[in-house]
Order: C-alpha cells, then structure tokens, then sequence
C-alpha cells in the first residue's frame, strides 16, 4: 500500500499543467487556466471613448462591467477576426490584494484547444520585449513554438488606471 501514494504523486506531477491554446493569425499562444474564471463566446461590448484601439470594450455580465481588450489588437495591431471559434474569456485580474475580484476580457482567436504539460517546457528565448512584457516563455513543439502569455503583465498602468479606477468593485463570487 506504500507502494501506491509515491507512484499517484508521480503520475499526478507528469500530467502538468493545462493551458488554454489560442492564435494570432497564425502563431500559436498559452494562458495558464489557473488564470480564467469563464470561457465564453464573443459577446456584443459597449465601447470606450478614447481608450487605445485594442481596448474593445465593456461587457455587461452577471451584473458587474468587465472590461475586454482585445490580444491580437494588443500584440500585432490585428484584431481577432469574427469566428466561432473566437471566445471571450474572463480572466482574473490581481493587481491588487484590496481587489481580488476583478475580472478582465480578453478576445481569443481560435481558442478552442487545450494542452496539458510541464510549465518548465516554456523557456526564455532571449529577446527583450519591453514594449510587451506579457510576452513570456516560448515552448516547441512539432507544431513550432507557442508562446506564454502573462495576464497579469497585459496592461500599463495607465490603461491600468483607465480600466480599473480605483472605485471599481469587485466582482461578487470572485473573492
């Protein structure tokens, strides 16, 4: 019976972790779903009046206003095109302890994979990327590379600022 709990620990450890898959055209990206709180479809935003190009809005849902950028926007300049397989997902925003219910948009395209690995796969690839510093780790794999994206580095603080004022609440549940 000893034998048992070493080997489930093991097994457990191997499987990794899940990330949920999306493109940007035609490169490949991660997000850890530790990091999402809901997938949904693409959804009708109420836009932001002079808010960078890939902030695409606000979602009303569940009775709080999520605000949503878009990625492809945010990275290449290229907004995710109309698909169904292009989603909204809400992902949990900490950047602040007095605040841990907030919830940010992202549009996705092509979200509708999984992966299951190690987390110690993704490795630096030696490019500075101070302008993007959500851009994280690269892993391979007979597809090519995919890349990290970390969602707690996707926004500056001024866009920061605009879409989460300090008099944001936070969403209920989300604690």
């Amino acid at each position: 019976m000893n034998d048992l709990q070493p080997r489930r620990s093991q097994e457990a450890a191997s499987q990794g972790r899940l990330f949920l898959v999306f493109r940007i055209g035609e490169q490949r990206f991660a997000l850890d779903t530790h990091e999402v709180a809901e997938v949904l479809p693409r959804l009708p935003l109420k836009p932001i009046a002079q808010a960078p190009r890939w902030v695409a809005g606000v979602l009303a849902h569940r009775g709080a206003l999520i605000p949503v950028i878009d990625v492809g926007a945010l990275s290449f300049a290229t907004p995710a095109p109309e698909r169904t397989s292009t989603r909204l997902v809400l992902v949990h925003y900490r950047i602040d302890p007095a605040r841990p219910g907030l919830l940010l948009g992202l549009i996705l395209e092509r979200a509708s994979d999984t992966l299951r690995c190690d987390p110690a796969e993704f490795r630096p690839y030696g490019v500075d990327n101070g302008n993007a510093p959500y851009l994280g780790p690269v892993r391979e794999d007979a597809l090519g590379l995919m890349q990290w994206i970390g969602v707690q580095d996707l926004l500056s603080d001024a866009v920061r600022d605009l879409l989460f004022p300090l008099d944001t609440p936070a969403v209920e549940g989300q604690r």
